[in-house]
């Protein structure tokens, strides 16, 4: 019996937060129409965008409340209302996105009512004449419903939000235009950063030890002890230019990841990190491997996490999971620290979602005050 009474429950109480949606739709019809009449007379233009926005919101909402009801995600495929007043009045007008969110406006004061039905489909099943026969007997038959009313305005509610094939593709493409551009940032620091680290490092130890090898060479026949310490001093400047050389070769790509793939380098990164590390592996044994390029944005990105647990956590441990998908690969960093980190404190983070964007892969951050700080990465692949 409670089994059937939760779920109409549930219904019950999403259908009304539907109706009073409904209502909502269409007290926000006067808005609407300010908006245009302001924008036709020049006068309120910049009441549109701000209505749009506000249109998004509530469609957004709608998305949520779906969601938590179906466990599906429907997606948003929105053009950016920025810009100087007239680049946002034409988003806002030339946008596919905001007449499908109208349309849905419209279609949902119809049926937002569906909330109307499942007030009698209850006093149906109550018991009669106070027999509480009458509530076992027809809960069972009557209480379903409500819950396929609820499923019905759900169905409804996604197909008209989900956007337009032609909005997704604009929306694809502006995620790969700014994929693009962060990524030729990207690379162009990393560019300058190797050039750096060449000039001052391990070209200034190469021009000292040809100083040192010009000077020995000089004074090998009248001075042979000097010439000997002078070549002592170049073996150590050539041993340091190597040292500069891996440090460099590492910030590209680590050796360790040729050496022993990713499972065997993020073990060596756990091992190292200065805080308890336990590293748990799904779908990557017996030697499967991700192209150089993902394992690559995967070591740095737990490289990065690692880093900042050991630093600011205070967790006495971290967990880290790396777990191949069908299409691609999951790294997840966790510690039960003190959270509240924020991604824009500073430049590593920030540098690990650069390099995930430029491989078409998703980073999310959750790290509430309190704890526990979740790093998330997922990086498409072919195996």
């Amino acid at each position: 019996m409670g089994t059937s009474l939760r779920p109409a429950a549930r219904g019950t109480g999403r259908l009304g937060v539907a109706a009073v949606m409904a209502f909502g739709t269409c007290l926000f019809t006067a808005v609407l129409l300010i908006a245009i009449v302001g924008t036709l007379t020049v006068v309120g233009a910049w009441l549109l965008p701000e209505t749009v926005l506000l249109i998004r919101r509530i469609a957004g909402a709608k998305r949520r409340q779906v969601r938590a009801w179906t466990g599906r995600e429907i997606p948003e495929a929105y053009e950016p209302l920025t810009g100087p007043l007239r680049e946002r009045l034409r988003t806002a007008v030339r946008d596919p996105a905001t007449l499908a969110d109208l349309r849905w406006m419209a279609a949902h004061y119809v049926y937002g009512w569906l909330v109307l039905p499942a007030v009698p489909l209850w006093l149906l099943a109550l018991p009669v004449d106070g027999v509480r026969v009458g509530l076992l007997r027809r809960a069972p038959l009557v209480l379903p419903w409500i819950v396929r009313l609820a499923d019905l305005e759900a169905r409804w509610s996604t197909v008209l939000l989900k956007p337009s094939p032609k909005a997704r593709l604009a929306a694809r493409v502006r995620v790969l235009t700014e994929t693009r551009a962060d990524a030729i940032a990207a690379h162009g620091a990393e560019l300058r950063r190797i050039e750096r680290d060449l000039h001052d490092g391990a070209q200034a130890r190469l021009v000292a030890l040809s100083m040192r090898l010009g000077l020995a060479q000089r004074a090998f026949d009248r001075d042979p002890g000097a010439a000997r310490r002078l070549m002592a001093d170049a073996q150590g400047q050539a041993e340091q230019a190597l040292t500069e050389l891996r440090h460099v070769v590492r910030g590209i790509h680590p050796p360790i990841l040729t050496d022993r793939g990713l499972v065997g380098a993020v073990r060596a990164l756990a091992a190292g990190s200065g805080v308890e590390a336990t590293v748990t592996v799904k779908g990557l044994e017996d030697g499967v491997r991700a192209p150089a390029a993902v394992e690559t944005a995967a070591y740095f990105a737990v490289t990065e996490a690692l880093t900042n647990a050991a630093k600011h956590s205070g967790s006495p441990l971290v967990t880290v999971e790396l777990e191949r998908l069908r299409k691609g690969l999951r790294a997840v960093v966790r510690d039960e620290g003190f959270g509240g980190a924020e991604e824009g404190a500073g430049t590593g983070m920030s540098g690990v979602r650069r390099r995930v964007a430029a491989l078409d892969g998703e980073m999310r951050v959750s790290s509430p005050a309190g704890g526990p700080t979740v790093v998330v990465v997922e990086l498409p692949c072919l195996w």
